[in-house]
């Protein structure tokens, strides 16, 4: 077994001698924003050099560097690469050579007025030497906004100037994509002509990725014109452009050489007004053509380059608002490693699972560096920093420990024969070593005692085929007490460093231990002190012990054994109420469910609705339990135990309206329609009461009565009205309907005129379609007796005719047969 953990790198010192990270950061960051001051940071693909942009007071950069021999340095001055003037710094972009024999590669420093200096790093020469300056743009009034390398092009977003005629709509389309190919040799930087690949665009961040370039729209700029809810996916070798959208709906168009932004968009003009994508908060390039989003959902996702949008790993609930929008996130092989605030997330992307959680001192830049770009690596404040696995050993304990350990045993026995004692004697661990009344003890710590000492000579002893059975049978149970043991002596001896990770350890150890064995009163309290005391250690214990998944779909799934589910959904009595009140727990022992539902509350509310299904799948399917979903006055079902963690205010109701709807009852169906009828959420409205009217029809009969008496006060409700007619029940007659309306008509406040300008009350003409349906449907003839009403509309066939002789013939015989039966009876 092993685990990820975080590791400075130890060779930092070789940074340039007489800089300190830590001082550097601090000069560079003191004209800086806190907010976005890792977002000026860049580093070289090897990891050697940092830079960082400075925007304020003057536009600058400042630049940290690492040797490779040191000791080349000796009397030699250190050229630094230290910039400052008056023109904006937009970027930094990395230039390989052409032929990877000849060197390092090439800084270009990017500046807003169009012009690049070609930077290159010579060990051999102590520092930066300048290679050449060049212009990118063809005008001088030109800006440049972003920039990015791909292939052999180097690509920008470029402002151009606007005209004297142009209003603030137009302004906001006045920049274009421009490329120009690059090749770096011994002579220097070669650039070819400028290329407009896309005008008439708003403004734009460009992106490499693989052969594609992306664009993504500026947050800043004034997205009312819709432009914000999609971005492009461009190829510069072939000129071909696709739009995309963080939706569900990614790929909208495909289209060759189109040059002009406003007809690329024509056709998706109607279904910008229809789709609502989330915000894209953060962002990194595969490599390989993929682009990694992060959401304001809290989704991290994956677009592909054939445009499918793939769910990676849903962050916990308001983690985004909570940090702040400094956040990194870059991919390492098949592992996801993303930093929001001060967390550290590292996800296998084959399956989402979170692997480690790591919490950091301060905020942190992931960058994949060339020479190991399967590690995921960190720049901070600090220093430098890589992932590495580390082994899990085996746990051995040193002989006091095992001492320990197995007096340990009879002071839990002291303990539970004394709770089941009926004598007032206290009894003691001498009393119950030589007493010889109690063999239990004694022999568990006589196999405990014996499988420590194999573990420490790690001898293959043959034992005898019993003694051999039994300790396979206790193997399991022995490890997790050794186990147990062994965290807590590490515990002691740990540094601050070390601390946490073994306190995480022991709370998932403890927890795991409680709910796969007897949970009485005192368990159950001791349990509730666990979360109490470790709540964001808990919910990771909690999700690595039931094994909770999430999928791209927002569904809960567990691989937990029955018996553990048996556990966790015992019933409790329906006298006991665990409700907040204003937002404030009762000092109480909570159940099992309940302590799991908060924790699920705080750390991810939009799980709870799901983890109820969960629970509810669970219950419903294991009938031998002894105990199901059913409502008695004994016992609580599950949706209204869930419903005791919501905080007694309206901020939560719409988690209120999922966990009543998801419990699929009657009542609970009404009361969630109510909530969100006096929320006038009249959309939500109609997609419930055409999801549960088909559930019963005493159901479907009491939701068109509630919707019917909405539509007799108001008119908010007349846009879905052909939808609540459909819902009408069977047995619903004219009369009823009528009643019913006439019953919830308001109050006339005041005499309105015949020609009232906005009439708020029902009319005969929005029921007409309603009470034509049902007319039509009382006075149509019982299908029962359809067959006799309706009379043919084409007359019978005629009989088949015979013969006349054969016809007297038949008829004759036909008379003696009725002749012959007749006296027959008579006789009888």
């Amino acid at each position: 077994m092993t685990r990820l953990a975080l590791e400075q790198v130890t060779d930092f010192g070789d940074f340039t001698k007489g800089k300190d990270l830590k001082e550097f950061f601090k000069q560079a960051y003191s004209n800086i924003s806190s907010q976005n001051c890792l977002s000026d940071v860049r580093l070289s693909p090897d990891g050697r050099h940092i830079h960082v942009i400075v925007r304020q007071p003057k536009s600058g950069l400042m630049t940290h560097d690492k040797y490779q021999r040191p000791h080349l340095m000796q009397g030699q001055k250190h050229v630094d690469l230290v910039l400052t003037g008056n023109v904006p710094l937009v970027d930094v972009i990395y230039i390989p050579q052409s032929k990877p024999e000849d060197g390092a590669s090439v800084l270009g420093v990017i500046f807003e007025n169009g012009r690049v200096e070609f930077w290159k790093f010579l060990e051999c020469k102590s520092g930066w030497h300048l290679l050449q300056t060049v212009d990118l743009c063809n005008s001088p009034r030109a800006k440049v906004i972003s920039v990015c390398l791909s292939q052999n092009f180097i690509i920008w977003c470029e402002e151009r100037p606007p005209s004297e005629n142009s209003n603030s709509a137009c302004s906001n389309f006045r920049f274009c994509i421009c490329k120009k190919t690059i090749e770096v040799n011994e002579g220097g930087v070669n650039l070819g002509n400028v290329k407009i690949a896309l005008h008439n665009n708003p403004r734009y961040t460009t992106i490499n990725s693989g052969d594609l370039v992306y664009l993504l729209p500026d947050l800043r700029e004034n997205s009312s014109l819709g432009v914000s809810k999609v971005f492009l996916a461009w190829s510069p070798e072939h000129d071909t452009f696709k739009v995309h959208s963080a939706c569900s709906c990614t790929l909208m168009k495909s289209s060759s050489k189109e040059s002009d932004f406003k007809r690329l968009l024509t056709d998706c003009i109607g279904l910008l007004s229809t789709i609502n994508p989330p915000d894209i908060c953060g962002f990194s390039p595969t490599g390989s053509g993929d682009l990694l989003l992060l959401l304001s959902t809290g989704w991290v996702c994956i677009m592909k380059r054939e445009g499918g949008l793939h769910n990676i790993y849903k962050l916990p609930d308001n983690s985004l608002s909570a940090s702040g929008t400094q956040n990194s996130l870059k991919i390492y092989n098949q592992i996801l490693a993303l930093t929001i605030g001060r967390t550290l997330f590292l996800i296998d992307t084959n399956c989402g699972v979170e692997l480690e959680r790591i919490s950091l001192k301060t905020e942190g830049l992931l960058f994949v560096n060339t020479s190991d770009s399967h590690s995921p690596q960190m720049l901070s404040e600090t220093g430098l920093f890589v992932v590495t696995q580390k082994p899990k050993t085996s746990p051995t304990l040193s002989e006091d420990s095992s001492a320990f350990l197995v007096e340990s045993v009879f002071e839990e026995a002291c303990k539970y024969y004394q709770q089941r004692s009926l004598s007032s004697t206290q009894l003691t661990v001498e009393k119950l070593k030589k007493g010889g009344m109690f063999q239990a003890p004694i022999s568990l710590a006589a196999i405990l005692r014996d499988y420590l000492s194999n573990q420490k000579t790690k001898t293959g002893e043959k034992h005898s085929t019993g003694q051999e059975r039994l300790m396979s049978s206790l193997e399991s149970e022995l490890k997790s007490l050794v186990l147990l043991e062994d965290i807590k002596t590490s515990m002691v001896k740990a540094s601050e460093k070390d601390l946490e990770n073994y306190c995480e350890s022991l709370v998932q150890q403890e927890i795991c231990r409680l709910l796969n064995g007897e949970l009485e009163k005192e368990n159950l309290q001791y349990l509730n002190g666990i979360f109490h005391l470790f709540p964001t250690y808990s919910w990771h214990a909690m999700q690595a012990v039931l094994h909770l998944r999430c999928n791209g779909e927002g569904l809960l799934s567990s691989k937990a054994p029955a018996e553990l589910w048996k556990i966790i959904l015992s019933p409790v009595q329906a006298t006991a109420n665990f409700a907040h009140c204003n937002g404030q727990q009762k000092h109480t022992t909570l159940p099992v469910f309940e302590l799991l539902c908060h924790s699920i509350f705080k750390f991810q509310p939009s799980w709870l609705p799901r983890f109820l299904e969960l629970a509810q799948q669970q219950s419903a399917s294991k009938s031998s339990w002894g105990f199901g979903m059913k409502e008695s006055s004994e016992s609580l079902p599950l949706y209204k135990r869930a419903l005791t963690v919501l905080p007694c205010k309206d901020t939560y109701q719409h988690l209120e309206v999922e966990l009543l709807l998801c419990s699929e009852r009657p009542k609970a169906i009404m009361q969630a329609l109510r909530i969100l009828i006096k929320q006038s959420q009249w959309e939500r409205v109609t997609q419930v009461a055409e999801r549960f009217c088909r559930q019963s029809p005493l159901l479907n009969k009491d939701i068109f009565s509630a919707l019917l008496c909405e539509v007799s006060q108001h008119r908010d409700l007349d846009p879905y009205l052909d939808l609540l007619w459909t819902l009408c029940p069977e047995d619903m007659t004219v009369t009823s309907i009528l009643n019913i309306v006439l019953k919830n008509l308001p109050d006339s406040t005041q005499n309105s005129g015949p020609f009232e300008a906005h009439g708020s009350q029902v009319t005969i003409g929005l029921l007409k379609p309603l009470l034509r349906k049902v007319l039509q449907r009382e006075t149509k003839p019982s299908q029962r007796y359809a067959d006799i009403l309706q009379s043919p509309t084409v007359p019978p066939l005629t009989p088949p005719r015979q013969p006349k002789g054969l016809f007297r013939d038949a008829e004759q015989q036909e008379t003696k047969q009725r002749t012959s039966a007749g006296s027959q009876t008579r006789l009888v």
